[in-house]
């Protein structure tokens, strides 16, 4: 759990590093994540940071904190309208001190575990190596929503292959979660990582393949980019289809940018 949890702790604290910066107009743009706020972005990370580690300490706590934000919602509300409605009453200060003491908490907490023990999450239990890698994904995901924002191009490193991994094991999730039948039972995936080395995964000799930028790999399965936005290179139906659903988080089906959509001008 070193590892990952070293990680996660660096990819909290070079977001942090960057929003702290910001003034409140700032914290306050709109970003291309469905219109929500920086301080959304920010807000929705502290409040997942805070139940999962509730979920590192009480199994029955957790599963009666969902339930009570369950009862307290009225028809027409969403759970993300209600975080982030939590939020934009904070002022800024208040919801960085938050996040900062709910994420240390967290990384501690999980860096003590066993990397097979189970956690409980919204859905099936997790292992905690999964669940640290989760909050890692989602906190580079929104990251890249802040990033994209602000016009700053987010200099990429190796701990991304813990996204990239998840991204991969989740090929056959992707057609799952839209009750699609998985069409190939295999996938190579070639990438070439920040530090430029290249990671592989899947057979070499697999009809379909995805092969490109890490990065840009990360960006597709997290939904922050159309892959037609990307220099990626499919070969075979299943991995083309792939990558046009390509889907590295748990909850219901959601779809990609279109094509342009999340493309930034940083010149």
């Amino acid at each position: 759990m070193e590892a990952i949890c070293r990680d996660l702790a660096d990819e909290y604290q070079e977001l942090d590093d960057t929003v702290s910066k910001l003034s409140e107009a700032e914290w306050n743009q709109t970003t291309p994540f469905f219109g929500w706020s920086i301080k959304d972005e920010i807000s929705h990370i502290a409040f997942f940071d805070s139940t999962a580690y509730l979920a590192t300490q009480n199994r029955e706590e957790f599963q009666k904190g969902f339930e009570d934000f369950l009862t307290k919602m009225k028809p027409g509300d969403s759970m993300y309208g209600l975080i982030n409605d939590a939020g934009r009453k904070k002022p800024v200060d208040l919801v960085l001190k938050e996040w900062r003491e709910q994420r240390d908490g967290l990384v501690k907490a999980l860096s003590i575990l066993d990397p097979k023990a189970r956690l409980p999450w919204y859905g099936p239990d997790m292992s905690a190596k999964s669940f640290a890698t989760a909050r890692l994904m989602e906190t580079w995901a929104h990251g890249q929503d802040v990033y994209d924002t602000l016009k700053i191009r987010r200099k990429l490193t190796d701990r991304i292959k813990h996204i990239a991994h998840l991204g991969v094991t989740t090929y056959g999730w992707s057609f799952m979660v839209r009750q699609q039948q998985v069409p190939a039972p295999h996938m190579r995936v070639e990438l070439n990582s920040p530090s430029g080395e290249l990671w592989v995964w899947g057979p070499e000799e697999a009809e379909n393949s995805v092969k490109g930028d890490a990065g840009e790999f990360c960006q597709v399965v997290t939904q922050r980019r159309n892959v037609a936005d990307t220099n990626l290179n499919m070969t075979g139906d299943a991995a083309k289809q792939w990558m046009q659903i390509a889907q590295a988080f748990a909850g219901m089906a959601e779809d990609p940018p279109k094509p342009g959509q999340r493309v930034v001008d940083y010149n």
